[in-house]
């Protein structure tokens, strides 16, 4: 199982687990909508996605892009780039716990949830490393980025491709706050639990008023071409 839902009272935790990198390929966007989903059958009131340990996410799976026609990319980009649209407009609070690197499309679902969590930890990386591996962004990667991430750090998150530290990711906008790896869990519970008791209908439909011109613009792109990787 590349995802699976525990519900703790109100809130649904999911946990990304593929047993590697959680690379973001079709079968952990399978699993991680299949939780979305059933945490919207049980009723949840907040979401939280967690990663396994030492990895959220190493972003689109780069064996898949080495093998696949360029249409099949696309694909996976497109699904990717609904996610983050998916989790913008979610109806209920979504929070993000990155338990270590969060590179490249991890970093981008992490600016697509609410409230996102980190390890205080130097020995992990978050960012997008697209400039390095000789890739321009899709649509939804800029859009994210212009939406979230600190004015001053964009030229040097973006067009650089710099990769920081769960500390100086907080700095940059990828992440909210840090706290030690065996508070992380108890923590965006904590917060988990008090975001559960607000109106699931009034804090989505503001969310959604405070992104609508972000998910306006992935949501055009994904019938204009904006939707894919293109290799520079």
């Amino acid at each position: 199982m590349t995802a699976t839902l525990e519900m703790k009272d109100k809130v649904a935790v999911i946990r990304l687990d593929d047993g590697k990198r959680n690379a973001v390929n079709h079968a952990l966007l399978d699993g991680l909508n299949g939780a979305l989903d059933e945490a919207e059958t049980n009723e949840a009131r907040c979401v939280v996605l967690m990663g396994r340990d030492g990895t959220f996410s190493a972003g689109f799976d780069l064996k898949f892009f080495a093998t696949c026609t360029p249409e099949e990319m696309t694909g996976l980009v497109l699904r990717g780039s609904q996610l983050t649209t998916r989790l913008l407009q979610y109806p209920m609070p979504v929070i993000a716990a990155c338990t270590g690197h969060g590179i490249a499309m991890g970093a981008f679902t992490l600016l697509s949830c609410d409230f996102r969590y980190g390890v205080d930890d130097d020995q992990y990386r978050i960012g997008a490393n697209e400039t390095a591996i000789k890739m321009i962004l899709p649509v939804f990667g800029f859009e994210l980025a212009k939406a979230r991430l600190n004015p001053l750090e964009k030229a040097r998150a973006i067009a650089e491709g710099h990769l920081y530290t769960p500390k100086d990711a907080v700095k940059a906008g990828f992440l909210d706050e840090v706290v030690s790896a065996d508070k992380l869990e108890e923590t965006v519970l904590k917060r988990a639990e008090h975001l559960a008791q607000l109106s699931s209908k009034s804090f989505a439909g503001n969310r959604i008023g405070i992104w609508k011109e972000t998910i306006d613009a992935i949501e055009a792109s994904h019938t204009s071409g904006g939707a894919k990787v293109t290799p520079a």
